[in-house]
């Protein structure tokens, strides 16, 4: 009876993990999105004039509603790939993979934290705030989210898609799409805008797939006892 209880809640985990991963993916994806509309680089950049839009404040903070929230389904896909996973997990990889995904938590908060400073600046009419403040705020947030948060979610990637080739949850085609999408995210993401999307886009995929084939993965049996 105990060893069917503990059957029954691995089998129940890749469907946790998968929902969990694709309401991250698509909260991170509209936050991203969101926050490239909101505070946009290039010429429309140069001026804090784009702070007086209605439309660009907007965006702002419906991002910042929902990153919290992004966060917490991020913890939860971790928690419940890790449990997963179970006791067959590599405890070096299984470090990194778990320590990036705090780190990538973190980084993001703190991307979300400048942005709110930014906006706490204003006047509440949408009074534009000085230029330098501005500046240092918007080149603050981008900072956190194409230099730090990207490089951390590839480290996240990467070790997750080593983890999944060795144990054989995943297949080989979704593990070498992992490894793309962490180069992608190590040396693209900085300089290519919107590059970061390739992140929330692995995840959902990968979520996707452990939905379909989470009953059929060899990976509960070897976490069972």
């Amino acid at each position: 009876m105990r060893q069917q209880g503990q059957r029954r809640r691995v089998l129940e985990t890749p469907g946790v993990a998968g929902l969990a991963g694709v309401v991250f993916a698509l909260l991170l994806s509209a936050t991203i999105v969101l926050l490239r509309l909101g505070i946009p680089e290039g010429a429309d950049a140069v001026t804090a004039g784009g702070f007086t839009d209605a439309g660009r404040r907007d965006a702002l903070h419906a991002a910042l509603v929902l990153v919290p929230f992004a966060g917490i389904f991020f913890l939860w896909f971790v928690g419940a790939v890790r449990a997963y996973v179970g006791a067959a997990e590599d405890k070096f990889l299984a470090t990194v993979f778990l320590g990036s995904g705090l780190v990538f938590t973190a980084t993001m908060f703190g991307a979300a934290a400048v942005v709110q400073a930014v906006l706490a600046v204003g006047h509440p009419t949408g009074t534009a705030p000085d230029l330098s403040t501005w500046d240092f705020g918007r080149h603050f947030a981008y900072t956190l989210m194409t230099e730090y948060a990207t490089r951390m979610a590839a480290v996240f990637v990467s070790s997750l898609s080593m983890i999944g080739h060795r144990l054989g949850v995943l297949p080989r085609w979704l593990s070498i799409l992992g490894f793309l999408t962490a180069l992608t995210l190590l040396f693209a993401a900085s300089n290519v805008p919107w590059a970061e999307l390739v992140f929330p886009a692995w995840s959902l995929l990968l979520s996707l797939y452990v939905i379909a084939a989470g009953g059929r993965s060899g990976a509960p049996a070897t976490a069972a006892p």
